[in-house]
């Protein structure tokens, strides 16, 4: 039987990635510089010990958070990265501590080596996702993969999440599964939303 949340969430993503391609190049990375520097001002970054990102899918659109990695190391942060495992399920966050222990492995994105220690709940304190879309009260809708949603729940809480969008990726509202995760703080270069404040 036909699930009709799973034929909407298609339908969206198809959607919102025919937007963020429609986004010129200088755009992005004009979008994605302000949105880094809003991140680094919020407290959970300040104050965070262990913060966990991604290596952008630059042709897709993404968000570019690699100058989040400097701004993290630069204030003494562990920073780490997620992978998959061999049969493309979620693996985790593994620390890194060099970016050379990225590594492309055919999936679009750099990964870290294998043998890098991996994150446990306590460990990272601040988790930043990319999605394709997100709303005001912090769903988001990301690729399809499942992957966010099998780690945010190992790691959050403790940690919190925080969603980083181009404004044009913004929704009224997403169709929700029971294991859809909710992010605390979405950002985009306009504006920082807090999902406990409503919107109007």
């Amino acid at each position: 039987m036909t699930n009709p949340v799973r034929v909407a969430k298609r339908t969206l993503r198809a959607r919102l990635r025919a937007a963020r391609a429609s986004i010129p190049a200088v755009d992005l990375r004009r979008n994605s510089q302000i949105i880094c520097d809003r991140v680094a001002e919020l407290e959970v970054f300040r104050r965070a010990r262990g913060v966990a990102l991604y290596w952008p899918m630059l042709e897709r659109g993404e968000v570019d958070v690699r100058d989040l990695d400097q701004k993290a190391r630069a204030s003494r942060k562990l920073v780490y990265y997620p992978g998959l495992a061999p049969d493309g399920s979620p693996a985790g966050f593994r620390l890194v501590e060099r970016l050379r222990e990225l590594a492309a492995r055919g999936r679009g994105f750099a990964e870290p080596l294998p043998e890098r220690p991996l994150a446990r709940a306590g460990d990272v304190d601040l988790v930043v996702a990319p999605a394709l879309g997100a709303t005001l009260a912090g769903e988001r809708l990301g690729q399809g993969g499942g992957f966010y949603d099998v780690v945010l729940a190992a790691l959050c809480p403790p940690a919190r999440c925080v969603v980083v969008v181009h404004e044009l990726q913004l929704v009224a509202q997403l169709p929700t599964e029971p294991h859809d995760r909710r992010c605390d703080v979405v950002v985009t270069e306009r504006r920082v939303l807090h999902a406990t404040e409503r919107v109007l």
